[in-house]
């Protein structure tokens, strides 16, 4: 077999990460090294998205912070809108209606344009009129509720849930951005974002037609994803831009307590052998296949470059 036809091989077997199986196979210091590699990258690219908003937000910390909670609460299905959102409500708005977690609540849901597709009951009206008074204060334009994804979602992750948590969440957090930052474990993350919705919703899903009361606190799954998403990713973007040893050390700590995510890519990863642990490990993995698999870019890529130098190896002729 040629070299072309070893990676041409290895190409073929990107789309169900094959490679797998020799991560599976090397031991775990060699594993690691990959690891390190992959997850640099990974957090690098990141950052640089997050030095683009940074330069969006006119170089200021708080609203960068502020921004990239909503986007990350949005998850993939709706960050584009809350990301939006974020922009039309900036964070010093929210401060100077802090002491009133109503007014948030009506800011954040009334510039969202969600409420116009439901029927309305006495809160919900209390919140579009109190939203009239504060769109005129701020001058605020609220966007078309097409512009959210509402289909396929499970009712505890609908955005006005969402919303109404990140409600409580602002309220009760003065300083969103400090906050993040002194996050050394998940139990300091789960503390952070477990937050509930305000008390309607704890009789509603969605606005005027009431449900079963439950208690709508962001579970563990979600404030594990914020910790690997947000926390992480916030940590290591502001250790860069002040040059902290000390914070940027943290966000990798934080990511090797966390557990492994628990998505279709890393149950495939793993279905080679338990090679994804810790979240450390999914997010250096998630990196070799979006960057790497998804794109059969084998030649380029850490894990496929040693295989075919191990390959390379057995080729050479042994002295008789």
């Amino acid at each position: 077999m040629t070299k072309r036809e070893a990676i041409n091989r290895l190409k073929s077997g990107a789309s169900y990460y094959a490679c797998g199986a020799y991560l599976a196979k090397i031991d775990e210091l060699h594993r690691l090294d990959l690891y390190n590699q992959l997850g640099f990258e990974r957090l690098e690219r990141k950052n640089g998205d997050i030095k683009e908003f940074f330069k969006d937000c006119n170089s200021n910390w708080a609203q960068t912070f502020y921004l990239m909670l909503l986007r990350t609460m949005g998850g993939i299905d709706n960050k584009e809108p809350f990301t939006i959102l974020a922009q039309r409500v900036p964070y010093a708005i929210v401060l100077r209606e802090r002491l009133s977690p109503h007014n948030i609540e009506a800011l954040l849901l009334g510039s969202s344009g969600l409420l116009e597709g439901y029927p309305h009951d006495e809160y919900i009206l209390n919140l579009k009129r109190d939203f009239v008074y504060l769109s005129k204060k701020y001058n605020i334009e609220p966007m078309s509720a097409s512009q959210w994804r509402l289909t396929k979602i499970y009712p505890n992750n609908h955005p006005i849930l969402r919303l109404s948590q990140i409600t409580t969440l602002l309220a009760e957090t003065p300083h969103i951005m400090d906050r993040i930052l002194e996050c050394r474990t998940s139990d300091d993350t789960n503390a952070l974002f477990s937050t509930p919705t305000q008390p309607y919703w704890i009789t509603h899903y969605t606005p005027a037609k009431e449900s079963k009361s439950v208690a709508k606190r962001m579970g563990r799954t979600k404030t594990d994803l914020l910790a690997i998403n947000l926390v992480v990713q916030m940590q290591f973007a502001y250790s860069d831009y002040t040059q902290s040893e000390m914070l940027r050390q943290r966000a990798l700590s934080l990511l090797e307590e966390i557990p492994a995510e628990s998505n279709s890519i890393i149950k495939q990863w793993n279905s080679y052998g338990k090679i994804a642990r810790t979240a450390y490990d999914s997010q250096a993995l998630l990196q070799l296949a979006f960057e790497y698999c998804h794109h059969h870019r084998c030649e380029e890529c850490p894990v496929g470059r040693r295989i075919i130098h191990q390959w390379e190896q057995k080729q050479l002729p042994t002295a008789e």
